[in-house]
């Protein structure tokens, strides 16, 4: 009787917490919405008690072999994907219908919990071009060493990082390997991240201690939310439709394409030419090849193309293969330059100390490309003049990504202090002088672009290690 009782009212709240009408004047009521009130419910921003929470990621938790649980650092990612970003997960429902086949197979080859394929999500949001500042790269975000690990070819041309079947493939046995020396999957997944000394000094640190949570103390800024943003993505990614996301298609899934193997050399251009499939395309499907331009190799190379192309490409084979890649001379690049195809617009605002040959660097392209986008007569610049900049996509979603970043979550008992700057202080003397937890958390929360932004007076904000 007491079990039935303790039953009806987690119902209760739960139904309260998704907004449910549960008495027959009501539901009468709803019946009668019109389209306006039943947009107005899908656009808006649904906010759920932690008993909901804590009850669904419980029934994630029984169908999985890695451990999923419910506190405030989990609840906050939670909220970072379904409030502040929710139009980037959007994006990433739809991405996993192309990429998460791949990870199913791959995971389930190696013997793996299929819940590993989340990892990808916090690791690059799904996106296989994917650059850390620390030089990760790709999908599952190796960095040059660890991929030599794996067998990973990267080279002047190729970067099989950046290889959604043979990324995945490291990727899992990667973590395959992790999980032997931890026999835990929260420490395997936060030595995926931190590497396994990150995660050995931080047991000794805490006295020997193998929980995570209890040695999360000891453990870097971001690796320390490694595990709870992992099991906010195996939440949201189950539950999005709760929170009113509606995903945003992929162009391409992965059974509308396929890959065929070529033995000789060939541009990303003269396929495109032949087969008619844009060259924007063969980049999203074929993100490792670095310049377009697929090489000659030892064995055999993999292009993946639109299902409906694989035919075409094959009666044609021989039309589009070349021996050489065309490189173009000095006059050429100035003859084309402030060519804008294939590439989006944004909008450069001219910082203090900023110059043509920086800004050229920070976008990829040249000076002349700037004056003619522009129609600047000459090289100077004035201090918050707008710029039009044409970047390639992929450079376009990065800065996206940067702008919308959220800040670093925050416990509500993170020890901060305030200081006046002083002459002669610099940003890395700051956090070396009160051991900050990062030099890029320090700049962030105080809006330092440069050292030219620490004038003596300053008044800074400083989160102190735990």
């Amino acid at each position: 009787m007491y079990k039935n009782f303790c039953v009806a009212i987690f119902l209760t709240i739960v139904l309260l917490g998704r907004g449910i009408v549960t008495n027959a004047a009501d539901m009468s009521l709803r019946n009668e919405e019109n389209p306006v009130d039943n947009k107005k419910k899908k656009d808006s921003i649904p906010i759920y008690p932690d008993l909901v929470y804590e009850y669904k990621i419980a029934e994630l938790n029984n169908l999985t072999p890695i451990e999923l649980e419910y506190n405030d650092r989990v609840r906050r990612y939670i909220d970072v994907y379904t409030i502040e970003r929710r139009e980037h997960l959007a994006k990433i429902i739809g991405l996993a219908e192309l990429y998460f086949p791949i990870f199913e197979e791959m995971l389930d080859k190696y013997q793996l919990p299929l819940e590993l394929k989340y990892l990808a999500i916090v690791e690059s949001a799904l996106d296989p071009r994917a650059i850390s500042s620390s030089a990760a790269v790709g999908l599952w975000q190796f960095k040059i060493n660890t991929s030599k690990m794996f067998d990973l070819e990267v080279n002047s041309y190729v970067d099989e990082r950046c290889d959604p079947y043979k990324s995945t493939e490291a990727a899992c046995s990667y973590l395959q390997y992790l999980y032997r020396i931890y026999n835990d999957w929260q420490l395997a997944l936060a030595a995926y991240n931190g590497g396994p000394g990150v995660v050995r000094n931080a047991i000794e640190r805490s006295g020997g201690k193998t929980d995570f949570w209890e040695i999360q103390p000891y453990l870097p800024a971001q690796t320390n939310g490694y595990v709870p943003a992992f099991i906010a993505v195996n939440y949201v990614m189950t539950h999005y439709e709760d929170h009113n996301i509606d995903p945003v298609p992929s162009e391409f899934i992965h059974i509308n394409v396929d890959t065929v193997k070529i033995n000789k050399a060939s541009t990303f251009k003269r396929i495109s030419e032949v087969t008619k499939i844009p060259i924007e395309t063969l980049q999203f499907l074929n993100p490792s090849y670095k310049l377009d331009y697929i090489p000659k190799m030892k064995y055999p190379a993999t292009l993946i193309l639109p299902e409906d192309k694989i035919r075409i490409f094959i009666r044609n084979e021989d039309a589009i293969y070349d021996e050489s890649v065309a490189k173009k001379d000095f006059n050429e690049v100035v003859s084309e330059a402030g060519g804008t195809n294939g590439k989006i617009k944004i909008t450069h605002e001219v910082a203090k100390g900023e110059y043509f040959h920086k800004i050229a660097i920070k976008y990829n392209c040249t000076i002349d490309d700037i004056r003619i986008w522009n129609s600047l007569p000459t090289n100077d610049l004035n201090v918050g003049q707008k710029l039009d900049v044409w970047v390639d996509p992929q450079v376009a979603r990065a800065i996206e990504e940067e702008r919308t970043r959220p800040k670093q979550q925050r416990d509500s008992t993170d020890r901060f202090i305030y200081y006046t700057v002083q002459n002669g202080d610099t940003v890395w003397s700051i956090a070396e002088k009160f051991n900050c937890r990062s030099i890029s958390e320090l700049k962030e929360e105080n809006d330092i672009s440069n050292e030219n932004d620490l004038k003596p007076g300053k008044k800074l904000k400083i989160y102190l290690n735990k």
